[in-house]
């Protein structure tokens, strides 16, 4: 193992990046350029266990994994145990991924109403007797996703921990807020902190890291076995290979170009459609492909264009006329600065 890598269980991790799972954005399309940018550990988007339990076949698509993206967790909620042992057992026999992980930390209200995610901060016990029931039933590791609290009056991240440890957890990844902040406010590391002091599993940090300099503060501060990176990744996968590069030299890499911002939109373009057909898969990229280009100059109308297409084609058409216009400015800037 090297200087920077770790393990959950008998399960090896090459560096200390993580990427979040993310509701309707950690599709194999998006995983394989996360893994492509030397991410050490990917988890899928969260998949719920009733549907795993009823042989939901969009759900089932969902657990597919390429060779490539080892290891990967999968994610699985709900607050059945019996349901919850299934979709585990499920996962664990039936699927190629690495790790289990279970949600403790979704704040949606609809995930809420049911009992699951962050729900079951307020019931540790039940919460632990998940884990206990999944780590018992399967043979791959478990770990869980959390938060600190549930709001300001059950800041009870601590008390959680020991209890999912003591349950059979292996790893822990800890977002710095309640469920109450949602992703509002600011991340509390000092409290993802005291998560790690109480344990002896490892522990990952995740909330308001979004670059390099970020990750190496947070694992500074909290002590942490690993940074999971969540909304920061979005449109910029080179962050992945920047964090890795800084957190093994201390270097900071260099910034993507505009050329190589598209060269990826279109593969991540080409990937979906792939994955979901071209009219699916061209309306998906309209968020990726707007944070593909933030930052850019006058994005905001590149943003408009990329909003309204519907095909592949179209994706080319927009691209190709903003590169254009681009190599235009640039020129007529330098003629005007001779």
């Amino acid at each position: 193992m090297g200087e920077h890598s770790w393990k959950i269980g008998n399960v090896e991790i090459a560096n200390q990046v993580v990427i979040a799972p993310m509701a309707g954005i950690s599709n194999i399309a998006f995983r394989h350029i996360c893994k492509k940018f030397q991410a050490g550990l990917i988890y899928t988007e969260m998949v719920s266990d009733k549907a795993l339990y009823y042989q939901n076949v969009k759900t089932l698509g969902m657990t597919q994994v390429d060779a490539i993206e080892h290891p990967l967790t999968m994610q699985i909620f709900g607050s059945d145990i019996e349901t919850m042992v299934y979709a585990a057992k499920l996962l664990d026999t039936q699927t190629a991924c690495d790790i289990i992980d279970i949600n403790m930390g979704c704040p949606v209200n609809k995930v809420i109403k049911s009992g699951a995610g962050s729900a079951l901060m307020l019931d540790e016990n039940h919460a632990a007797a998940i884990v206990k029931a999944v780590v018992e039933a399967v043979r791959k590791p478990v770990t869980v996703k959390m938060r600190i609290g549930y709001d300001d009056y059950h800041l009870n991240g601590v008390s959680m921990a020991k209890k999912l440890e003591a349950a059979g957890a292996s790893a822990l990844a800890v977002h710095g807020r309640t469920r109450k902040q949602m992703y509002e406010g600011k991340a509390d590391w000092n409290a993802v902190k005291a998560v790690k002091d109480a344990v002896s599993i490892p522990v990952m940090v995740n909330g308001d890291i979004k670059t390099p300099q970020d990750a190496l503060a947070a694992l500074k501060q909290t002590g942490c076995d690993a940074v999971m990176i969540g909304r920061g990744v979005l449109g910029d996968p080179w962050v992945i290979k920047q964090t890795v590069e800084y957190l093994e030299t201390g270097k900071i890499p260099e910034e993507a170009s505009m050329d190589e911002k598209f060269r990826l939109a279109r593969e991540h373009a080409s990937r979906l459609c792939d994955l979901k057909g071209e009219a699916v898969g061209m309306r998906e990229m309209r968020g990726h492909a707007a944070w593909y280009v933030k930052g850019l100059h006058q994005s905001h109308r590149l943003k408009d264009a990329l909003a309204h297409m519907n095909t592949y084609e179209d994706l080319e058409t927009i691209l190709n006329d903003y590169e254009k216009q681009e190599e235009i400015r640039i020129r007529n800037t330098e003629i005007g600065n001779i």
